[in-house]
């Protein structure tokens, strides 16, 4: 199936002005981690965590004073949803088995004798599992990252290889940035790093590296069968050659992703967003990272080369 006819678009044109509106993303992501930052969730910082719903309405500030008479009060606490009944209620604070988050609840049974809650989810980390949990985060991300360089490389060449991990690197640091945005712009989104996140963030690498070497596959055909063409045509053509079937596949995912954020609900928000800014990244930096890097790298090698 083809969803258009045979084109001829220039993608690789503009890859000098891709470069500069993806290093500027990134470079803002970075400025904002560092005088902002991006939460990290109870599984990777430690401490207890409830999420809790009132049967009315009730104010952040009166949860807070109530949990400052038992020494809480420096608790996060959040807004969870736009009705004023659902609240997110993180802390630090260490105790053997569940004294904290039973600490919380008799609290808050106390505080609030006529306005009755339930808790929707509990969860308690310790700051040593918490540490490792973030180390094997990174370490997944970065031994994906090695494995599919290895395996790009072997399959094409060094060249395709080290294209297609930039791109992926591109893809996980744009998404990264666009999450810190996020959270600044829109605190009440409550984005965090979590498990789920990690996990969208590996789908993302798996999703773009995909796409990635549907159009390298193509190049390397239309390489063999057109080899008086500058390698920036045979590019643009092989390109465009994929692009009904990128847009067919990525279209699908990007629907099915942008349903699952729109009515997933609070708990899958963060890897539903997660991903759905990935899988456009994904698919940009297919054509204006991994298929541009290769270009200008060989072309570059090839000026060496007759200079020498």
């Amino acid at each position: 199936m083809r969803l258009l006819k045979k084109t001829n678009i220039n993608f690789l044109g503009a890859r000098k002005i891709c470069y500069a509106i993806s290093g500027a993303l990134v470079l803002v992501g970075i400025l904002s981690l560092i005088f902002g930052g991006l939460d990290f969730g109870i599984d990777f910082r430690g401490g207890t965590e409830l999420i809790v719903k009132f049967s009315n309405p009730i104010e952040v500030s009166e949860i807070r004073s109530a949990l400052d008479k038992v020494g809480l009060g420096r608790s996060e606490i959040k807004l969870y949803g736009g009705e004023g009944t659902m609240f997110l209620i993180r802390t630090t604070e260490q105790g053997e088995g569940n004294i904290i988050s039973d600490k919380i609840k008799e609290t808050l049974q106390k505080g609030f004798p006529t306005n009755a809650f339930e808790v929707l989810r509990e969860d308690k980390i310790g700051p040593k599992i918490g540490k490792e949990l973030r180390l094997d985060a990174l370490y997944a991300v970065l031994w994906s990252l090695v494995a599919i360089l290895i395996y790009v490389a072997f399959r094409f060449k060094y060249t395709f290889g080290i294209g297609a991990v930039v791109a992926l690197m591109h893809d996980v640091l744009t998404t990264f940035a666009f999450l810190t945005i996020i959270n600044q712009l829109f605190p009440a989104l409550n984005v965090e790093i979590t498990q789920e996140v990690i996990a969208a963030f590996l789908t993302i690498i798996g999703v773009s590296v995909n796409d990635t070497v549907v159009i390298f596959d193509r190049i390397r055909e239309n390489l063999k069968l057109h080899r008086s063409l500058p390698l920036m045509d045979v590019m643009n053509q092989s390109v465009n050659e994929t692009l009904s079937r990128t847009i067919i596949t990525n279209g699908t995912i990007f629907i099915v992703l942008l349903v699952l954020l729109l009515f997933g609900g609070e708990v899958l928000r963060g890897f539903a967003l997660t991903l759905t800014f990935g899988t456009i990244t994904g698919t940009y930096s297919t054509i204006y990272i991994a298929s541009s890097f290769v270009l200008d790298f060989t072309n570059y090698m090839g000026k060496r080369k007759k200079k020498s």
